[in-house]
């Protein structure tokens, strides 16, 4: 029994570690160096025609879900589809902020000279059945982003252009079985990468 919890526990690890490197992030214009001398750093962010798991409009899943809960219990579509969107702001903003900042060694500032736009493009909500691996079944969650370094005084003043591809949200162990903390998780991986990549 113990050598198939150590098996278990060396295959999990492996997954998640898997899911850590398939992460890419890359300059696609511009030139980041810039920043080097930068301590500070502001950071917006903006979620304009995402499209979510099949579904190419963000609109049209969160019909369907906010559908899908509200037949199983009467109001909680509408409590689900406010968490979705208030989320952003309460979960997954502080997450990528946090480990943009470690990693970065930039603090975060409205007046820096230099604004960072993280344009979230598409989300993978993934899944977490009870039980997880090894009963129900789990998909990690996973976003692709493009962010932008514009001059905070003239928006209109590219620096650079980053994209973000297939960033992973899970958490150890498999107890994310809800959406926003796997999807939260992607922002924190997010943030903590990009730190890196710019420092």
């Amino acid at each position: 029994m113990k050598t198939l919890s150590k098996y278990i526990v060396i295959v999990a690890l492996a997954l998640l570690s898997v899911n850590a490197n398939a992460q890419k992030i890359k300059t696609v214009e511009g030139d980041l160096s810039v920043l080097k001398n930068e301590t500070s750093i502001n950071i917006e962010f903006t979620y304009d025609n995402i499209s979510v798991g099949k579904f190419a409009k963000e609109e049209d899943y969160i019909e369907k879900k906010k559908a899908e809960y509200n037949a199983k219990e009467p109001g909680r579509g509408d409590s689900w589809a406010k968490s979705w969107v208030n989320d952003r702001e309460a979960r997954y903003q502080p997450k990528f902020i946090d480990l943009f900042t470690s990693t970065s060694n930039m603090s975060v500032n409205k007046s820096a000279k230099y604004t960072l736009i993280f344009k979230t493009k598409s989300i993978e909500p993934g899944y977490n059945i009870a039980g997880g691996m090894m009963i129900g079944g789990r998909k990690n969650a996973s976003l692709d982003a493009e962010v932008w370094i514009v001059e905070t005084a003239d928006r209109s003043k590219k620096i650079a252009i980053i994209s973000v591809d297939n960033a992973p949200g899970g958490v150890f162990g498999g107890y994310d079985y809800d959406t926003g903390t796997r999807i939260a998780e992607s922002y924190a991986i997010s943030g903590k990468k990009l730190g890196k990549y710019i420092k």
